[in-house]
């Protein structure tokens, strides 16, 4: 097996791993400012309407752990990183544009049925 073979192998491996559809997103915060606050509660909200059970999200205090965002290249907070389905994706912002969230983190909102036609 060559290189290259091994380490697609050990990439499926990993994509496998994280089950179907599951979403790993880190949440740069700058301690419990209203601006981390609304980022906090608008991303967690987010996630349980549009990735309920399919999502892990861990929320670092720059503040409390700067050398997390140093090696992340997180310049700004609030600044949401989605680790997982590729690709990556960054979004720096109280996160509170619904549409842009959804269309950052290529996520289909589910649209309404229209009614069924009577007659």
């Amino acid at each position: 097996m060559s290189e290259f073979d091994a380490t697609l192998a050990k990439f499926e491996r990993r994509l496998a791993e994280l089950g179907p559809g599951e979403y790993v997103l880190t949440l740069f915060v700058t301690g419990a400012s209203d601006l981390s606050g609304r980022a906090i509660g608008n991303v967690r909200a987010f996630c349980e309407e549009y990735l309920a059970g399919r999502y892990h999200l861990e929320v670092v205090d720059i503040l409390r752990d700067g050398e997390m965002m140093v090696a992340r290249d997180v310049f700004a907070a609030p600044t949401l990183i989605k680790e997982s389905p590729l690709p990556q994706r960054r979004l720096v912002g109280d996160l509170s544009d619904t549409s842009r969230v959804l269309a950052a983190l290529d996520i289909k909102a589910a649209t309404p049925t229209p009614p069924r036609a009577t007659g």
